[in-house]
């Protein structure tokens, strides 16, 4: 083959590495910005990244773009490999077009999303782009619409990451937001529907962008993001973090590692962590650091809905998802947002063969106006559902509190645990001593000269009978009552014994989750 040949295709590559010219690139960079190539680089691993579509350019001609293309069409895709598994990529270039969305450019798009499903390999968006090219018109948003409908088909097939790395708005926010993870890079990662502006014409509020949809608005406020990185470095070792512990599909068992912690390697300082007097707030985190391995919690969500912990773990070098009350946070209630947190995260452990370990010290529902209004029933709802739903193994360690109808959607054996312990401290009932003295006793209380001095001698005798995890162990509800100390190597065994579990659900299309 003649040389000529060759260095054309040279010259090709070379046309296509520059994206839209060295002049931006540089601006990419002024504003702390790797460009799209630089972010694949430096998330995959080396040299493990084969582009596809690498010359395609779209064929508008309107609006003077029959002269204004480039190679790529403004976003990069192709597959490589993290940790020498299996992914597929796409990364949009802001230096071309602002990185809008236009036809070839979802075609593109749609390609490696295809592949991922049909080879079963996890699909990661790298997101930075100003949203749809005004010049396609219709033909941006029929791109849209493609890139969601796949995002729905691949849900609960591969997983699917969304990294916020730059602006996203308009309709390109829902592809992430039907994506399993959302990442957002702090100062220079933005969503909304409608920007500063707009919101300003139309309602007179005034809003930055940072305020209206930075990455610590959507970490802590909107719950959008399930992760808020430092800067894009932090995201990249973020999404590897976050791929290790699942599998590549969902016909595949999450990895297992050697993480040299023996399932008998106890940390018997748990024995000491909760506080005498049950009203007292400890980190549920604390227990979790003490019974996984190595003491690593990965967790998610960190932000958001603050009196609920979910992440992932390791025992016995098992992946898990772990779901927690936060006593230390509105005493752990439950409420509207700690609800969807629980049960998406639920819902995709199931949906990739993570094992669920719920880690229970529940008060109640969170009471007043604003909740019920808000639809705390329908939304409490959805915790139930994902629980009894979900067929991978579930074990529950209730450390103190199990009051009412929170207990009984927090993974309780009712709803489909398949192992259930309780430490010592565990208080288990329809609800807490005061409220259940105020009712059982109201007459006793209301004859008594001194009622405050009656309430608490009641209040003290139902918690002596009632206040405990026997009466539950001896309907068999709880499997053992155990020192704290006992929870990692249970677990570990736990687990092992649930690894060959089958469950079956009735035949059906799907489900209606109270949405």
């Amino acid at each position: 083959m003649s040389k000529k040949k060759f260095d054309e295709l040279t010259k090709k590559r070379e046309e296509a590495k520059l994206a839209g010219g060295k002049e931006r690139i540089e601006k990419q960079h002024e504003k702390g910005k790797y460009t799209a190539r630089e972010r694949i680089e430096k998330l995959l691993d080396p040299d493990s990244f084969v582009e596809i579509d690498e010359f395609v350019i779209h064929r508008e001609t309107a609006f003077g773009m029959g002269k204004n293309k480039m190679l790529g069409d403004g976003v990069i895709t192709g597959y490589g490999t993290i940790d020498g598994r299996k992914v597929f990529i796409f990364s949009q270039d802001f230096t071309y077009h602002g990185g809008s969305l236009a036809e070839m450019y979802g075609l593109k798009i749609c390609k490696v999303m295809d592949l991922a499903m049909e080879v079963g390999a996890p699909v990661i968006g790298l997101n930075d782009s100003a949203g749809a090219r005004i010049q396609e018109g219709v033909k941006s948003l029929a791109s849209y619409c493609w890139i969601f409908k796949r995002n729905t088909l691949a849900s609960g097939v591969v997983p699917q990451i969304s990294a916020i790395m730059g602006p996203c708005a308009g309709g390109a926010v829902y592809s992430p937001a039907v994506t399993d993870f959302t990442l957002m890079v702090k100062e220079t990662a933005h969503m909304f529907i409608t920007g500063p502006d707009v919101i300003k014409t139309v309602t007179g509020e005034k809003v930055t962008f940072e305020e209206l949809g930075g990455a610590m608005t959507h970490a802590s406020t909107s719950g959008v993001a399930s992760f808020a990185s430092e800067d894009e470095d932090d995201c990249f070792m973020q999404i590897r973090k976050l791929l290790s512990y699942m599998p590549s599909n969902n016909l595949e068992e999450p990895p297992r590692i050697n993480t040299g912690h023996a399932p008998d390697d106890v940390d018997e300082s748990i024995d000491d962590l909760l506080p005498e007097d049950s009203n007292k707030p400890y980190d549920m985190r604390d227990v979790v650091t003490k019974v996984a391995d190595s003491g690593e919690f990965f967790e998610v969500h960190e932000h958001w809905a603050k009196n609920m912990i979910i992440g992932f773990a390791r025992f016995d070098g098992r992946s898990v998802g772990i779901v927690g009350n936060q006593p230390a946070h509105l005493a752990g209630t439950l409420d509207i947002d700690a609800s969807d947190k629980c049960a998406r995260f639920v819902r995709f452990c199931d949906a990739f063969n993570i094992p669920v370990i719920t880690f229970m010290d529940v008060p109640g529902f969170l009471p007043g106006t604003s909740q019920e209004w808000g639809g705390i029933i329908r939304h409490g709802a959805k915790i139930l559902y994902a629980f009894a739903e979900a067929t991978v193994p579930k074990i529950t360690i209730i450390t103190r509190k199990g009051y009412g109808g929170a207990y009984d959607v927090m993974s309780s054996r009712h709803i489909g645990a398949d192992l259930v312990y309780a430490w010592p401290a565990a208080e288990i009932a329809v609800m807490g001593p005061d409220g259940a003295t105020n009712i059982i006793f109201r007459k006793e209380i209301n004859k008594a000269k001194d009622k405050a001095k009656k309430r608490a001698e009641l209040a003290k005798k139902y918690r002596e009978q009632f206040a405990h995890p026997y009466i539950a162990a001896g309907l068999g509800y709880i499997d053992k009552v155990i020192f704290p100390h006992e929870t990692r190597q249970l677990i570990c065994k736990g687990l092992d014994i649930l690894s060959s579990k089958r469950q079956t659900r009735p035949p059906k299309k799907h489900g209606n989750i109270p949405l």
